[in-house]
């Protein structure tokens, strides 16, 4: 991992910043489907096979971690139109990238830069807050509208930080269960 850009430069001309993680490639068939072999390989056969040989242990992903700065106007809903297998609504996705975003992505990154369409690392749909009108879940992670349910995922964090997120999530779930074990007899919200 290099974070040598991870701090935020206002000379940049945006805020962001983040790092480039280089990984070795797990599986061979990560390296034909992400497309890291050269154009011309066969795509089946005695070729495939002969280039996977070849390309695979030379090969490696750069990935850059960044982040989506939060748009109130992204959103996760119900679809009033759009049905499930079962005849309920469908979950809709409303997203969109902060232009700060994007210019952080051209600065770190030399090829063609698009909107996000993925994210390893889903976040910001039950927003933290002590607020129940612009938040989901209190600082404990306990929704505000059902008693006693807590949502311990990423989804409270309304932005990783330019980081992996997972060490963040892993400590607030402890503290969530902390509270938790510490008022088992209590039913009531606080």
């Amino acid at each position: 991992m290099l974070h040598d850009f991870y701090d935020s430069d206002p000379k940049r001309g945006f805020y962001g910043g983040g790092g480039i993680d280089a990984r070795f490639l797990y599986q061979p068939a990560i390296l034909a489907l992400w497309g890291g072999l050269p154009p011309d390989t066969p795509r089946w056969g005695a070729g495939f096979k002969s280039s996977m040989a070849r390309y695979f242990n030379y090969s490696m992903p750069l990935l850059s971690h960044a982040t989506c700065l939060p748009l109130e106007r992204n959103m996760i809903d119900l679809d009033p139109e759009v049905k499930d297998a079962w005849g309920l609504p469908a979950i809709r996705v409303t997203f969109e990238q902060h232009p700060d975003d994007l210019k952080t992505l051209r600065f770190k990154w030399p090829l063609p830069v698009e909107e996000t369409t993925f994210s390893a690392h889903l976040m910001g749909t039950c927003r933290m807050g002590n607020d129940p009108r612009t938040s989901v879940v209190d600082r404990f992670n306990r929704t505000h509208d059902v008693p006693n349910l807590f949502i311990v995922d990423g989804s409270s964090l309304v932005t990783c930080g330019r980081q992996q997120p997972t060490a963040t999530i892993q400590a607030l779930a402890y503290r969530a269960a902390d509270h938790i074990t510490e008022r088992p007899e209590r039913p009531e919200r606080r």
